[in-house]
């Protein structure tokens, strides 16, 4: 076995990569991975920096520890947050001058380098231009142009792809231990996305709540009802971005607490008040940006059903994405042409740019799920103006 064995359809890639393990003239102290959500990206930079770690040796703890984020001469950058912050690049520099232990490399990873605004992705191409001989960078990003001109121009790039449905499907297979039809039922209705599909795979309840969002349109019956809808999923969502968070949050509250010496409801002294309040802030914007993914996951769903629905009206009964919702998908195809299943899918287009804003997510879902409703609404009001 490899470390690169879960990059599955990534040939290239994975090609690219053992040939600069190979060679010292193809290495070099700075690449950037780049592919689509659901690429792997994250997972290739992993499988890199343990086969560095590791010194190319397979199957090994330290590959192991390595992959799982755990080894000492390994730093990960993974946030929840909207935004890197300037201090979090300046500690990750500060270690990154630091020598190896127990590995030839140090190895930084940065799993979202395009939430780097340009101040701080300048402090960040300094520590590139001079790395330390021993420190390899990887940052990764949904596209090179996400990141800074003058970062990507001093990185190797590693661009990745969507895998096949295919690849994904045998994967779940062969690791997880997944039936042949849940894992290609799987792989299609998460589009090919890994983590998405081993989460649907594995995940009891998945099921019935992917079918709860494709349910939505049905329920868009009144102006009333689909308000109240929009706000009930709204809180539904903000629920489980609580639930996935909130125990990260309260652990990293109790370590800040320990490190500065305040135990139980000890009152905090007025020279802890501020870390306390910035810990709070980063907490807030990761809890905001947990919901934003809920909620962009359920607007991804209801893509993905429209699109069939289009398929379905252009006469096109193969390559549907929820295969075993013909019924669903005939009912709704049949009460509208394509051009208005267009519409709906430019509302939900307009939706998930809005939740990059600061826009209030209720009125985002509100005003997407009436022209889910009536698509037509936005027609009239652009030839009004």
């Amino acid at each position: 076995m490899s470390v690169f064995d879960e990059l599955v359809g990534q040939y290239d890639v994975v090609t690219q990569l053992e040939y600069a393990l190979r060679s010292p003239a193809a290495m070099t102290h700075a690449w950037l991975f780049t592919g689509p959500p659901g690429s792997g990206r994250s997972n290739a930079a992993r499988a890199f920096a343990a086969a560095l770690i590791a010194g190319g040796e397979e199957n090994t703890e330290v590959t192991a520890r390595v992959l799982a984020g755990h080894h000492e001469s390994l730093t990960i950058m993974s946030t929840q947050k909207s935004v890197i912050s300037i201090d979090e690049v300046r500690e990750l520099v500060s270690k990154a001058q630091s020598a190896p232990v127990n590995s030839a490399w140090r190895v930084v990873i940065i799993e979202d380098a395009d939430r780097m605004m340009e101040r701080t992705a300048n402090v960040l191409l300094k520590a590139i231009e001079e790395p330390p001989p021993a420190t390899v960078w990887l940052l990764c990003a949904p596209s090179p142009i996400d990141v800074l001109t003058t970062i990507r121009s001093r990185c190797r790039p590693v661009r990745l792809r969507i895998p096949s449905r295919d690849a994904v499907a045998q994967l779940l297979m062969e690791r997880d231990s997944v039936g042949e039809d849940k894992a290609r039922w799987a792989a299609a209705v998460a589009q090919n996305h890994i983590g998405r599909a081993k989460y649907l795979a594995l995940n009891e309840s998945a099921g019935a709540e992917r079918k709860a969002i494709l349910a939505i349109p049905g329920k868009l019956t009144s102006v009333g009802a689909t308000i109240r809808l929009a706000g009930r999923i709204v809180d539904e969502a903000a629920e489980t971005a609580k639930s996935r968070v909130e125990a990260r949050n309260a652990a990293e509250r109790s370590e800040l607490m320990t490190t500065l010496g305040i135990e139980g409801e000890k009152t905090v002294p007025p020279s802890a008040r501020a870390q306390i309040r910035k810990l709070e802030e980063e907490q807030k914007r990761r809890s905001v940006r947990a919901r934003n993914d809920e909620l962009d996951r359920i607007f991804l769903e209801l893509m993905s059903l429209y699109r069939d629905i289009l398929m379905y009206q252009l006469g096109m009964r193969e390559g549907w994405i929820n295969a075993g919702e013909d019924d669903l998908i005939a009912e709704q195809g049949n009460r509208d042409g394509a051009d208005t299943t267009l519409l709906r899918i430019d509302a939900i287009t307009e939706a998930r740019r809005r939740l990059q804003t600061n826009m209030s997510p209720v009125l985002i879902v509100e005003s997407a799920f009436v022209l889910l409703s009536n698509p037509w609404l936005q027609e009239d009001r652009s030839e009004a103006l």
